[in-house]
Protein backbone atom coordinates (compact mmCIF):
# COMPACT_ATOMS: atom_id res chain seq x y z
CA UNK A 1 0.00 0.00 0.00
CA UNK A 2 1.23 3.42 -0.97
CA UNK A 3 1.81 6.91 0.31
CA UNK A 4 -0.97 9.45 -0.12
CA UNK A 5 -1.95 9.95 -3.78
CA UNK A 6 0.52 7.45 -5.21
CA UNK A 7 0.15 4.41 -7.42
CA UNK A 8 2.03 1.13 -7.52
CA UNK A 9 4.51 2.67 -9.97
CA UNK A 10 6.78 4.11 -7.30
CA UNK A 11 7.18 0.62 -5.81
CA UNK A 12 8.74 -0.70 -9.01
CA UNK A 13 12.40 -0.45 -7.88
CA UNK A 14 11.62 -2.55 -4.80
CA UNK A 15 9.36 -4.92 -6.75
CA UNK A 16 12.12 -5.57 -9.28
CA UNK A 17 14.60 -6.28 -6.50
CA UNK A 18 12.29 -8.67 -4.66
CA UNK A 19 10.99 -10.20 -7.88
CA UNK A 20 14.36 -11.78 -8.55
CA UNK A 21 13.68 -14.25 -5.72
CA UNK A 22 10.05 -13.90 -4.64
CA UNK A 23 6.55 -13.53 -6.06
CA UNK A 24 5.59 -9.87 -5.78
CA UNK A 25 2.29 -8.02 -6.21
CA UNK A 26 1.41 -4.33 -5.89
CA UNK A 27 -2.20 -3.15 -5.55
CA UNK A 28 -3.53 0.39 -5.95
CA UNK A 29 -6.11 1.47 -3.33
CA UNK A 30 -9.59 2.42 -4.64
CA UNK A 31 -9.47 5.82 -6.29
CA UNK A 32 -5.72 5.80 -6.89
CA UNK A 33 -3.55 4.62 -9.75
CA UNK A 34 -5.41 2.17 -11.97
CA UNK A 35 -8.06 1.18 -9.41
CA UNK A 36 -11.39 3.01 -9.75
CA UNK A 37 -12.94 4.25 -6.53
CA UNK A 38 -16.20 5.66 -5.24
CA UNK A 39 -17.01 9.29 -5.76
CA UNK A 40 -16.25 10.11 -2.14
CA UNK A 41 -12.81 9.33 -0.77
CA UNK A 42 -12.68 6.29 1.48
CA UNK A 43 -11.57 6.67 5.08
CA UNK A 44 -8.86 4.47 6.61
CA UNK A 45 -11.29 1.69 7.49
CA UNK A 46 -12.75 1.74 3.98
CA UNK A 47 -9.28 1.47 2.46
CA UNK A 48 -8.23 -1.34 4.77
CA UNK A 49 -11.45 -3.26 4.03
CA UNK A 50 -10.65 -2.94 0.33
CA UNK A 51 -7.19 -4.35 1.03
CA UNK A 52 -8.75 -7.21 3.01
CA UNK A 53 -11.05 -8.05 0.11
CA UNK A 54 -8.12 -8.05 -2.32
CA UNK A 55 -6.06 -10.32 -0.07
CA UNK A 56 -8.93 -12.78 0.29
CA UNK A 57 -9.85 -12.86 -3.40
CA UNK A 58 -6.26 -13.33 -4.55
CA UNK A 59 -5.32 -15.83 -1.84
CA UNK A 60 -2.50 -13.63 -0.59
CA UNK A 61 -3.47 -13.55 3.08
CA UNK A 62 -0.46 -14.05 5.34
CA UNK A 63 2.00 -12.61 2.85
CA UNK A 64 4.67 -10.11 3.85
CA UNK A 65 3.18 -6.62 3.45
CA UNK A 66 5.42 -3.63 2.68
CA UNK A 67 3.45 -0.35 2.92
CA UNK A 68 4.87 3.17 2.82
CA UNK A 69 3.66 6.28 4.67
CA UNK A 70 -0.16 6.43 4.60
CA UNK A 71 -0.20 2.77 3.58
CA UNK A 72 1.16 1.93 7.02
CA UNK A 73 -2.01 3.26 8.63
CA UNK A 74 -4.09 1.10 6.31
CA UNK A 75 -2.14 -2.05 7.21
CA UNK A 76 -2.32 -1.29 10.93
CA UNK A 77 -6.09 -0.87 10.62
CA UNK A 78 -6.28 -4.21 8.81
CA UNK A 79 -4.91 -5.81 11.99
CA UNK A 80 -7.98 -4.58 13.89
CA UNK A 81 -10.71 -6.17 11.77
CA UNK A 82 -8.96 -8.90 9.76
CA UNK A 83 -5.86 -10.06 11.68
CA UNK A 84 -6.03 -13.48 10.03
CA UNK A 85 -4.97 -11.87 6.75
CA UNK A 86 -1.80 -10.33 8.13
CA UNK A 87 1.64 -11.74 7.65
CA UNK A 88 4.86 -10.02 8.72
CA UNK A 89 5.07 -6.34 7.80
CA UNK A 90 7.70 -3.77 6.88
CA UNK A 91 6.33 -0.32 7.71
CA UNK A 92 8.27 2.26 5.69
CA UNK A 93 8.18 5.87 6.93
CA UNK A 94 4.84 5.45 8.74
CA UNK A 95 2.56 8.47 8.78
CA UNK A 96 1.40 9.66 12.17
CA UNK A 97 -2.39 9.92 12.18
CA UNK A 98 -3.73 12.18 14.92
CA UNK A 99 -0.21 13.03 16.13
CA UNK A 100 0.59 14.67 12.78
CA UNK A 101 0.66 18.46 12.44
CA UNK A 102 -1.93 20.39 10.43
CA UNK A 103 -2.46 19.60 6.76
CA UNK A 104 -0.64 22.81 5.84
CA UNK A 105 2.42 21.79 7.86
CA UNK A 106 2.26 18.29 6.42
CA UNK A 107 2.28 19.83 2.96
CA UNK A 108 5.39 21.74 3.98
CA UNK A 109 7.03 18.46 4.98
CA UNK A 110 6.13 16.93 1.62
CA UNK A 111 7.76 19.90 -0.11
CA UNK A 112 10.85 19.51 2.09
CA UNK A 113 11.05 15.82 1.18
CA UNK A 114 10.98 16.40 -2.60
CA UNK A 115 14.62 17.51 -3.12
CA UNK A 116 15.82 14.62 -0.93
CA UNK A 117 14.25 11.99 -3.20
CA UNK A 118 15.40 10.66 -6.54
CA UNK A 119 14.25 12.81 -9.49
CA UNK A 120 12.60 9.74 -11.03
CA UNK A 121 10.20 9.60 -8.07
CA UNK A 122 9.06 13.18 -8.61
CA UNK A 123 8.04 12.39 -12.18
CA UNK A 124 5.92 9.47 -10.95
CA UNK A 125 4.33 11.51 -8.17
CA UNK A 126 3.42 14.42 -10.42
CA UNK A 127 1.42 12.14 -12.71
CA UNK A 128 -0.19 10.16 -9.87
CA UNK A 129 -1.36 13.32 -8.12
CA UNK A 130 -3.03 14.50 -11.31
CA UNK A 131 -4.77 11.16 -11.79
CA UNK A 132 -6.33 11.03 -8.30
CA UNK A 133 -7.54 14.67 -8.39
CA UNK A 134 -6.88 17.24 -5.61
CA UNK A 135 -10.31 16.79 -3.98
CA UNK A 136 -9.72 13.08 -3.30
CA UNK A 137 -6.18 13.82 -2.19
CA UNK A 138 -7.27 16.39 0.40
CA UNK A 139 -10.23 14.32 1.62
CA UNK A 140 -8.03 11.25 2.09
CA UNK A 141 -5.42 13.34 3.91
CA UNK A 142 -8.10 14.48 6.36
CA UNK A 143 -9.19 10.90 6.99
CA UNK A 144 -5.59 9.91 7.66
CA UNK A 145 -5.14 12.87 9.98
CA UNK A 146 -8.18 11.76 12.04
CA UNK A 147 -7.09 8.13 12.29
CA UNK A 148 -6.08 7.02 15.82
CA UNK A 149 -3.33 4.72 14.53
CA UNK A 150 -1.45 4.84 17.83
CA UNK A 151 -4.35 3.05 19.58
CA UNK A 152 -4.37 0.20 17.04
CA UNK A 153 -0.73 -0.83 17.13
CA UNK A 154 -1.26 -3.48 19.80
CA UNK A 155 -3.44 -5.42 17.35
CA UNK A 156 -0.56 -5.91 14.92
CA UNK A 157 0.99 -8.99 16.52
CA UNK A 158 2.93 -10.38 13.56
CA UNK A 159 6.68 -9.70 13.20
CA UNK A 160 7.10 -6.08 12.14
CA UNK A 161 9.95 -3.78 11.15
CA UNK A 162 9.50 -0.03 11.26
CA UNK A 163 12.06 1.41 8.86
CA UNK A 164 12.83 5.08 8.33
CA UNK A 165 15.30 7.01 6.23
CA UNK A 166 17.59 9.20 8.35
CA UNK A 167 16.71 12.24 6.17
CA UNK A 168 12.93 11.70 6.28
CA UNK A 169 11.19 15.01 7.15
CA UNK A 170 7.72 13.41 7.23
CA UNK A 171 8.04 10.44 9.62
CA UNK A 172 10.10 11.63 12.57
CA UNK A 173 12.63 9.43 14.33
CA UNK A 174 10.75 9.87 17.61
CA UNK A 175 7.46 8.67 16.10
CA UNK A 176 9.00 5.74 14.22
CA UNK A 177 10.85 4.52 17.31
CA UNK A 178 7.73 4.92 19.45
CA UNK A 179 5.66 3.02 16.92
CA UNK A 180 8.12 0.12 16.88
CA UNK A 181 8.10 0.04 20.68
CA UNK A 182 4.29 -0.16 20.78
CA UNK A 183 4.14 -3.11 18.40
CA UNK A 184 4.06 -6.49 20.17
CA UNK A 185 6.76 -7.88 17.84
CA UNK A 186 8.24 -4.70 16.43
CA UNK A 187 11.76 -3.43 15.87
CA UNK A 188 13.19 -0.21 14.47
CA UNK A 189 15.67 0.17 11.63
CA UNK A 190 17.07 3.42 10.23
CA UNK A 191 18.63 3.66 6.78
CA UNK A 192 21.29 6.40 6.66
CA UNK A 193 21.26 9.00 3.91
CA UNK A 194 17.76 8.42 2.53
CA UNK A 195 14.41 10.18 2.91
CA UNK A 196 10.75 9.12 2.96
CA UNK A 197 10.19 6.79 -0.01
CA UNK A 198 12.73 4.09 0.77
CA UNK A 199 10.89 1.62 -1.45
CA UNK A 200 11.91 3.79 -4.40
CA UNK A 201 15.25 5.21 -3.29
CA UNK A 202 16.70 2.38 -1.18
CA UNK A 203 15.22 -0.84 -2.64
CA UNK A 204 18.23 -2.98 -1.74
CA UNK A 205 17.97 -2.16 1.95
CA UNK A 206 14.19 -2.61 2.09
CA UNK A 207 14.34 -5.86 0.11
CA UNK A 208 16.74 -7.30 2.67
CA UNK A 209 14.34 -6.46 5.48
CA UNK A 210 11.37 -7.96 3.64
CA UNK A 211 13.28 -11.12 2.77
CA UNK A 212 14.37 -11.52 6.39
CA UNK A 213 10.69 -11.84 7.32
CA UNK A 214 9.74 -14.39 4.69
CA UNK A 215 10.64 -17.22 7.04
CA UNK A 216 8.05 -15.89 9.48
CA UNK A 217 5.17 -16.50 7.04
CA UNK A 218 3.04 -19.45 8.24
CA UNK A 219 3.01 -22.55 6.07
Amino acid sequence: MHRLGCSHRYFRPLARMLGERLRVSAADPPGFGRTPGPRRALDVRGLSMALAEWLRETGRGGSVLVPNSAGCQIVVDLAVHAPELLGPVVLIGPSTGRTAPSLVRQLGRLVADAPRERPSLLVVLAWDYLVCWPRRLVATARHLRDDPVETKLRHLTTPAVVVRGSRDPIASRVWARDMAARLPAGRYVEVPGFAHALNHSAPVEVARLAESLVGSVPG
